[in-house]
Parts: structure tokens; C-alpha cells; sequence
């Protein structure tokens, strides 16, 4: 069955182009995907098919067709892995800055997928669906560190109950502007999609779900800290929203922090540094530890040679 979705258009998308207007509420598919929909009738204004170029009056309905999508076949793809464990059940994977986790729109290939399928064959859980296979969670494309991937059902079924309990640990290092007063400190508060930007997150009202993240401070620079973050829950972007809801953005974030970064960076300095879990077959903790990466540890020496505040 085809996915249905319904908006109903705010006072901000008055005027708004149909495909704009829908780019910005439906993160998840690119413009040319939403301008295809539109060409074959899939998206209606008020019950009736419209163009891209429609412009949009406050209050108006639009619901957008998406078909079930097809058989999906992901190529393997030669990938030189940073393995820091491996066995039947599990591996270990020290992700690096730049590579998305799986397939989506935009990264038909070029993905950890494609390079577990090269590596692994057909030794990956299902459960994850034909674009998922082996993936349990996710961090962000620019994000760097450790991950942990399933080869079979039963150990994802396992890893899975443990992240859904909160009971992983996942240890982050990150760079934020300016320095926290507190040495350590909470951030609570439920996170959803932003309600100005629908391609953003944000500490929401209503409708969020609820987040926690623990903080330390590691290290002050002049104008920057070193902080260590603990999550209790693992929300869509919950550390980068967390930490530019008190004024102290990760650097390199051009999302949710400043447009223009003093440093030569690709996207947010941010580390999963630590993972801990229980072996699916074992039953013992097991933790792992991911090396900074050599961009990350070059910038701290930079800040270092700033001086400390």
C-alpha cells in the first residue's frame, strides 16, 4: 500500500512554491523525487492534482502519494572498513567523517551498506529491512566512531531490546563554542521536528520525544570547550539540538550552529567515542573504543595553542 501524508499549510508557507513547500515538510525525499510525485499525480492540492509551481495559500490541504518503494538492490562496493571487532554475531565499525551509514535518497550507493555487502556477503540480519541489512542504529553522515552491526536476526534482536532499554553505552567527544559555566550539567527536553525549518530538529513543546544528555566538561580553550556526552536516549541529531538549545552549538555545525566556521572543517566535531553492550551470544559486556580522528585531534592542538580562558 502507498504511503499517504496530509499537511495542512501554515501561515509560513503562503506563497510557497507546491515542491518547495513539500521539500522543506518532507525531509526524507529530495526536490526531484517530490517534482516526479508531482508529474505522475501523486500530489493533490485540495483533491485535485497541481504542478510544482503552484503557489500555496495558507490553510490549504495537500496530500502527497508515495509508492511502495521497489525491490531495492544494493551493489557490495570495495570499502577499506575500520574493523575494531569482529565475530559470527557482531562487528565493530570506527565510521569515518563523510560516509552515510545506508542507502537514502541522494546516497544510492557509496554507503557502509554497500561496504558491509563486500565484506560480510549475505551474513547480515534482515531485520533491518533491504536497505538496512546488518544496521542496528545510525550516526550521522559527519559524524565519526564507533557502530556496532548485526550478521544475524538474533543478535539484532538482542542489540535492538538493549537500545531500547537504554542500556548501551555510547560515550561521545565533542568540540562546542564558548565554555559552559558548570563542569558537568543535563540537558532534558523533548526533541521533534522544528516547526520554521521541517528539515531540522529542535527542543519542542509538543509532539517531541524525550531526550537526555549527560555532559562534562574535558577540556577549556579560549572560546571553546572539550566535552564528553553521555545519552540516555538516542533521539535524530540529540546532541547537536541539545547543545544549541544553551547557547553551545558543536563546531562545524552549520545547521544548528553559525553558517561560517573559523575552522576548515566538513560538518559537526563530533565523536562516538565509546560503545559498550552485551554480547548477544556470550552474554558478557564488551566495550569499544574508537581512536579520535585526525582531524579532531589536530583542531584541539589549534585550540590549545589559543590558550586557555
Amino acid at each position: 500500500m502507498p504511503e499517504i501524508r496530509t499537511f495542512q499549510v501554515g501561515e509560513d508557507g503562503e506563497g510557497a512554491r507546491l515542491d518547495r513547500l513539500l521539500a522543506a515538510l518532507c525531509p526524507d525525499l529530495s526536490r526531484t523525487y517530490i517534482q516526479e510525485l508531482i508529474g505522475d499525480g501523486q500530489v493533490l492540492v485540495g483533491g485535485t492534482p497541481a504542478k510544482s509551481s503552484r503557489k500555496m495559500a495558507e490553510g490549504e490541504t495537500v496530500s502527497i502519494g508515495i509508492p511502495d518503494p521497489a525491490p531495492a538492490e544494493i551493489l557490495p562496493e570495495k570499502m577499506n572498513l575500520r574493523i575494531l571487532y569482529e565475530d559470527k554475531d557482531v562487528i565493530i565499525i570506527d565510521k569515518p567523517k563523510g560516509l552515510p551509514v545506508h542507502p537514502a535518497p541522494g546516497h544510492a550507493s557509496g554507503t557502509l551498506v554497500n561496504g558491509l555487502m563486500e565484506h560480510c556477503g549475505s551474513e547480515l540480519s534482515g531485520i533491518g529491512g533491504a536497505l538496512r541489512p546488518g544496521i542496528v542504529h545510525r550516526i550521522d553522515m559527519n559524524t565519526t566512531g564507533s557502530l556496532i552491526v548485526c550478521k544475524n536476526d538474533r543478535a539484532h534482536r538482542s542489540v535492538s531490546e538493549q537500545l531500547k532499554e537504554h542500556s548501551i553505552t555510547r560515550v561521545y567527544l565533542g568540540i562546542v563554542y564558548g565554555c559552559p559555566q558548570e563542569d558537568e550539567g543535563t540537558v532534558e527536553g523533548p526533541i521533534g521536528r522544528s516547526a520554521r525549518d521541517r528539515k531540522k530538529m529542535a527542543v519542542v513543546r509538543e509532539g517531541g520525544k524525550p531526550a537526555v544528555t549527560h555532559y562534562r566538561v574535558v577540556e577549556r580553550f579560549r572560546g571553546y570547550s572539550l566535552l564528553e556526552f553521555r545519552l540516555e536516549t538516542g533521539r535524530t541529531h540529540q546532541i547537536r539540538v541539545h547543545m544549541a538549545s544553551i547557547g553551545h552549538p558543536l563546531v562545524g555545525d552549520d545547521v544548528y550552529g553559525p553558517k561560517e566556521c573559523p575552522f576548515n572543517l566538513t560538518g559537526q566535531t563530533l565523536h562516538a567515542s565509546v560503545i559498550g553492550f552485551i554480547h548477544p551470544s556470550t552474554g558478557q559486556y564488551m566495550e569499544f573504543t574508537a581512536p579520535l580522528p585526525e582531524y579532531f585531534s589536530r583542531l584541539i592542538e589549534t585550540l590549545r595553542g589559543k590558550g586557555r580562558p
